[in-house]
């Protein structure tokens, strides 16, 4: 069994990573989870592991918002000229 935290929220991320936090069973930060020691579990943490933090493993926060989902910026407040 691999012991996972969730450490980091999967807010501003895109779909595709809040969906792997889900599937890992997190439902609310810090919440730890006892997953089955497999690959299909270890890919999913490997994915998300600027998220979830494994125990034994050291995990380091994200410095920049790098891997965040490029949003377009609004064509309203930018047209202004400002």
């Amino acid at each position: 069994m691999i012991k996972a935290t969730w450490k980091k929220s999967a807010i501003g991320y895109d779909p595709e990573t809040r969906a792997t936090v889900a599937s890992l069973g997190f439902r609310r930060l810090n919440q730890v989870r006892e997953l089955p020691d497999n690959d299909a579990v270890r890919g999913m943490l490997k994915k998300v592991s600027f998220l979830v933090a494994v125990e034994g493993e050291a995990w380091v926060p994200p410095r920049r918002a790098r891997y965040k989902a490029p949003r377009k910026r609004s064509a309203k407040k930018h047209s202004r000229g400002h």
